[in-house]
């Protein structure tokens, strides 16, 4: 295949390449196939379509730079993306496949942000990879779990990044990448991802490392995962035999409502992942882990003071007033602040938290866990945003130079360069420190230590850690019960 080279001349960069056969037509909602063959020199130039979603629509912090190109979309998607510095004599380099986040809903490898050739020049090579993401990722249905031979149906999305994981060990050493040395990388949606593979038998032996940004799926994951029953079900009304929704044209399908969840399915996940960490049976590996300081994602009315104490009390009853005392609320500037901590904690701090915490007292291998906290400089709207839901990433890739918005100061500039080394350095060894780092700790359960990542680094006891403590006692007791 061909490729082309950067403007330095010192990155090959091969982008749109097939790892598995386009998941269309009978092969919808199928376990993806292996991909067609080709003969002669496929030119390998350009990124392939982003797997079919809505039309990508700035929201909030997310400007153009945060999501996919506008088109083309398609459900022939199943491509992955390579950057490299090795010469044509090979080498064994660390690699890094990165996955993106998007709700399972939407996201695509070729987003700006996500571009590769920065992490190259420091010796990584870097694949990101596409997987199907809606309806045509995450849909079960009986007559699929029948028509399996696994017995099990959903999930597609995962096998999908489980194929591009296995097209890694196949091929990266033609790209001068260590098959043996993987790190699998992903933010929001991705870092759910993570969670998934790292719990996931299939993926036994396909990388060594993991970095899992603002998300897992431990005990609160109700929303984002279901059982294989439950999934089935759902599809069961769309209406129609699978014959039927197979023939629909991709676009129709989209106006469908199902729930796209992660599927405890018995053969991807062969029980919850909180469970298979409690058993033991998950891929033991390198983890490095965090969230932002303004990770929360809050929609709807903002409840004032008074509301947000009534809804404490209702959810936590004898237990509200500690719950207070940790997310303050006396007047309505407090529980408008309480609510975007409690939205942060909840959704990414707590789960994030909890793997740290298994990893550490059950690990063989270290964990070593962040919290970003600079904020993005912005100007005009986007001036209200601090250290947003996926701002990390651009400065972890040191690809600052993407986000246009932004006018960014010799801060951000040092933030990116010693992100960036933090994460390749664990890429190379499973640990991020490395000369002239500021030393990161491995985190251990007694005393907490976390790096804070913002204007200055700097390791400290976690910040926000009894906040913690408390959702995790409480949605274990739901989580239990």
């Amino acid at each position: 295949m061909s490729g082309e080279v950067n403007a330095a001349g010192d990155v090959r960069i091969f982008k749109g390449i097939p790892f598995a056969a386009p998941p269309v037509g009978d092969l919808r909602w199928k376990e993806p196939q292996q991909a067609i063959p080709w003969t002669g020199v496929k030119k390998c130039d350009a990124f392939s379509a982003s797997p079919m979603q809505g039309c990508p629509v700035p929201l909030g912090p997310w400007s153009a730079e945060f999501l996919i190109p506008a088109e083309p979309v398609s459900e022939d998607c199943l491509y992955l993306n390579v950057w490299t510095s090795a010469g044509d004599n090979g080498g064994k380099r660390p690699v890094i496949v990165w996955i993106y986040g998007g709700g399972f809903n939407s996201g695509g490898a070729g987003c700006p942000i996500y571009d590769g050739e920065a992490m190259a020049k420091k010796g990584i090579v870097f694949v990101s990879l596409n997987y199907r993401v809606g309806i045509f990722g995450f849909f079960a249905h009986p007559e699929l779990t029948k028509e399996s031979p696994h017995h099990a149906s959903g999930n597609y999305g995962l096998m999908d990044q489980i194929a591009g994981l296995k097209w890694v060990q196949q091929n990266i050493a033609a790209f001068g990448g260590d098959p043996d040395n993987v790190t699998v990388a992903g933010q929001s949606a991705g870092s759910w991802s993570v969670n998934c593979l790292v719990a996931s038998p299939l993926c036994k032996g396909l990388f060594r490392n993991a970095i899992a940004e603002s998300g897992a799926l431990l005990i609160g994951s109700r929303k984002i995962t279901t059982t294989l029953k439950q999934a089935e079900d759902a599809g069961e009304t769309t209406g129609g035999l699978l014959a039927e929704l197979r023939s629909v044209p991709a676009a129709s399908l989209m106006g469908i409502k199902y729930p796209h969840r992660v599927i405890i399915d018995g053969y991807v996940l062969p029980r919850s992942i909180k469970d298979i960490f409690d058993a033991g049976r998950q891929n033991d590996v390198a983890l490095l882990t965090g969230w932002n300081e303004d990770d929360g994602v809050s929609f709807g009315k903002v409840k004032n003071a008074e509301e947000f104490k009534m809804q404490a009390e209702q959810r936590y009853d004898a237990n509200a007033a500690r719950f207070l005392q940790l997310y303050t609320s006396n007047t309505d500037e407090e529980a408008a602040a309480a609510q975007e901590h409690l939205s942060r904690d909840e959704t990414f701090g707590m789960e994030n938290y909890t793997w740290a915490n298994i990893q550490a007292e059950k690990s063989k291998y270290k964990v070593y866990l962040y919290r970003f906290t600079r904020k993005l400089p912005a100007t005009g709207s986007y001036s209200k945003y601090g250290a947003f839901h996926t701002g990390e990433v651009a400065y972890a890739y040191d690809n600052l130079c993407f986000v246009n918005r932004c006018p960014w100061e010799t801060v951000d500039h040092q933030l990116a360069k010693t992100m960036s080394a933090y994460w390749a350095n664990f890429a190379a060894t499973g640990n991020p420190n490395g000369k002239g780092l500021p030393e990161w700790p491995a985190y251990d359960t007694k005393d907490n230590i976390t790096m804070v990542l913002g204007e200055t680094q700097q390791a400290k006891p976690l910040p926000g850690k009894d906040g913690l403590d408390f959702l995790s006692a409480w949605n274990m007791l739901e989580y239990r019960g």
